[in-house]
């Protein structure tokens, strides 16, 4: 929190605004702006040195030195996320249901722990689903969670190949490619046999002195620097 740094160290300690503003990344107009009161969010100052970060001897290094360079102690820890729920940003919580309901209809298997996991919301929530017993159940239709921004294409394959796992069921695999992956091979094998074919027709007229059409290089291509 560089603002909030910089508004301590603003109010309790006299170091210049170059010192402050470098040791916490802004702008010396940011800075300005904070000692002036004219920064547009109000801000609590946060204690550097409480946090570990600077110290007293540090900072009075460069009350009696302008130009030093105070240097941080600790830097800060890093904001780790703790185990729980799965944060969902306000916008998109009242979709949870219709994610919810989704992964129901088409995936039964998957249980409600890692639905839980996965959109980030109470098992309660998800049996009254199932049971149908939703207070706002007339208004839930069955939505993909990866459309609605609730989970990632990945977590859900992932989820859905572990309980189908667990229930003793392979994995599905998509075959709806192979069809056109073969069709395409066999048209790519097709044209390239093609062009050696012409390749050799024309390989063959030169050689027997024939004299290709003046505006092609060989059967079928044309020569675009020729006029």
């Amino acid at each position: 929190m560089p603002h909030a740094t910089a508004a301590w160290l603003v109010e309790n300690t006299s170091l210049t605004f170059e010192q402050i503003a470098e040791f916490c990344g802004l702008h010396i107009l940011e800075v300005q702006a904070i000692a002036d009161d004219t920064a547009a969010t109000k801000l609590t100052g946060r204690d550097p040195v409480r946090a570990g970060e600077l110290t007293h001897e540090e900072i009075e290094k460069g009350q009696k030195d302008s130009s030093y360079a105070l240097q941080m102690h600790k830097a800060p820890d890093p904001v780790r996320r703790t185990k729980g729920p799965r944060y969902t940003p306000v916008s998109k919580r009242q979709d949870k249901p219709d994610g919810i309901a989704w992964i129901i209809k088409n995936h039964p298997e998957v249980s409600d722990g890692q639905i839980s996991k996965l959109i980030g919301t109470t098992r309660t929530t998800i049996a009254a689903i199932r049971d149908r017993t939703h207070w706002n159940m007339a208004n839930i239709t069955p939505k993909d969670p990866v459309t609605l921004g609730l989970t990632s294409q990945r977590e859900l394959d992932a989820s859905i190949a572990k309980a189908q796992k667990a229930a003793g069921a392979a994995a599905p695999t998509d075959e709806r490619f192979e069809s056109d992956r073969d069709a395409l091979i066999e048209q790519l094998r097709h044209e390239r046999e093609q062009h050696a074919r012409e390749a050799e027709a024309a390989l063959a007229a030169a050689e027997a002195g024939d004299e290709a059409p003046s505006d092609e290089i060989v059967p079928g291509i044309r020569d675009p620097f020729r006029r």
